[in-house]
């Protein structure tokens, strides 16, 4: 008798998640569910599932990663796969080769995904060469070690003032995924996890950073 084992795909796409669940059930044996990312830490209690499936064509990074990090902390073995990973926005400090097993573009089809997560199942990894995870690693590391850079502390400091991620983008000139990647890296380098907690250390620590 086989045993079926249990996957969560976490999308706020209802259409995603019915295409997945007329091929994957029968496909690789499993049993799907689908979550939002609000509800996920509820669900993986309930469900205890083997991999979770973020869907990043329609969560937030930021979600994606700080959940990424609680099912490191609190789930041994349960892997993590991103699909619509996108090329044009340097993300690559999401990948933590702990618990992520698979990155999928979003120019892949679910064909190409399908075939990957066979070998993903077989307990290898499919993480596109140029993301060069070892590298990522060790950049990682680097960076929790060493201090916040100029524009880091800058962009921690007009946290603040109250300012959203545009509000800062305009201050700085650059774009708002530019800020978002500052703030995920002083997030690493601080050892926060949220905006409210990085707001709390920059009370502490910014006062003589001015923007």
């Amino acid at each position: 008798m086989f045993k079926v084992t249990h996957w969560v795909v976490v999308s706020r796409s209802q259409f995603l998640y019915d295409l997945l669940e007329t091929r994957w059930p029968q496909e690789f044996l499993v049993k799907l569910y689908s979550s939002r990312p609000e509800s996920l830490e509820r669900q993986l209690k309930n469900i205890q599932p083997s991999l979770v499936i973020f869907d990043l064509a329609s969560i937030d990074v930021q979600v994606a990663y700080q959940l990424q990090r609680h099912i490191e902390r609190e789930y041994t073995g349960l892997k993590v796969v991103f699909i619509h990973f996108p090329k044009q926005v340097d993300i690559k400090f999401l990948i933590n080769p702990a618990v992520t097993a698979g990155v999928f573009y979003n120019d892949l089809s679910l064909e190409v995904i399908g075939k990957e997560l066979n070998n993903i199942l077989r307990g290898r990894s499919y993480i596109p060469a140029e993301l060069n995870v070892g590298s990522i690693e060790e950049e990682q590391n680097s960076e929790e070690s060493e201090s916040l850079t100029i524009r880091e502390r800058e962009v921690l400091q007009a946290l603040l003032s109250g300012s959203t991620n545009v509000d800062i983008a305009n201050q700085l000139f650059v774009s708002e995924s530019t800020i978002k990647t500052h703030l995920y890296r002083a997030f690493r380098k601080i050892g926060v996890s949220s905006r409210g907690q990085a707001i709390a250390w920059a009370q502490t620590h910014l006062h003589e950073v001015h923007v």
